[in-house]
């Protein structure tokens, strides 16, 4: 019986790890306080129309909505609006979506709900597998793009912010396959630098923190007035049962 037990949970071990493997990498957690960081918003709009708009919509969310992060709608004119689009119309790009299925092989998605949509109960939120993908693009002269992502395999999206985090390849090792001794598996061991970019990696990291919070906040504006909103409400019922709580024991004291 000893012996079945522990067959049991040795069978039980390898297949949690078989499908830890076949998940991909485990996801990095998004440093969340940066959703509230009116700085850190500012600078993720600013890198979203830069470096994502040109291919990717945001077509529910309209320019004006930036001044909820602490923008005047001149700034957002001057320093966020680079086409003919009024400060009042959504997000939209010129990009045709035949044409970017025929040159990418699909259509880039809209990105206004993505952090949403992304999120993994298993693995984390839409935030923080965006954080990862975004920090896991290789150079792979194999692929059309001449990029891979370790998040994302045989991605269609090249990587747009290359020049700012450089140029990195993946570092792959040979090792014994665990559930099979007489077969060999490549097992990611990090990466090596090819190329610096122009930030450091700390700085990079920090960017793309800032663009994922501007997507995550994109997703739910509302998130920092709800969660405010919520502690008035909690503390209102926990209150309110107290009262409750002793006008019952009011009312039915004379009863037995």
């Amino acid at each position: 019986m000893k012996k079945l037990i522990l067959w049991l949970l040795a069978s039980l071990a390898l297949m949690s790890s078989a499908q830890a493997a076949s998940l991909g990498p485990a996801w990095d957690k998004f440093p969340q306080e940066r959703v509230t960081n009116m700085a850190a918003l500012q600078n993720g709009a600013k890198l979203f129309v830069n470096y994502c708009l040109n291919c990717h919509s945001a077509a529910y969310m309209r320019y004006n909505r930036l001044r909820d992060i602490g923008l005047t709608e001149e700034q957002i004119k001057s320093n966020l609006v680079f086409t003919d689009a009024k400060v009042g119309d959504t997000m939209q790009v010129a990009l045709d979506p035949k044409d970017a299925k025929e040159w990418f092989g699909a259509a880039p998605p809209d990105l206004t709900v993505i952090a949403r949509s992304r999120a993994d109960g298993s693995k984390g939120s839409g935030a923080d597998y965006l954080y990862t993908y975004l920090r896991s693009y290789y150079r792979d002269d194999t692929k059309a793009t001449g990029w891979d992502n370790r998040v994302f395999p045989s991605v269609a999206m090249p990587h747009v912010l290359w020049e700012l985090q450089g140029q990195q390849r993946a570092v792959f090792v040979e090792a014994k396959d665990p559930h099979n001794p007489s077969k060999s598996m490549h097992v990611f061991k990090g990466y090596e630098s090819i190329s610096p970019g122009t930030l450091s990696a700390v700085d990079y990291n920090t960017s793309v923190a800032d663009l994922v919070a501007f997507l995550q906040w994109m997703g739910e504006p509302m998130q920092g007035e709800r969660v405010r909103l919520g502690v008035w409400v909690l503390l209102f019922l926990m209150g309110f049962t107290i009262i409750a709580w002793r006008l019952n024991a009011a009312f039915w004291k004379d009863i037995k």
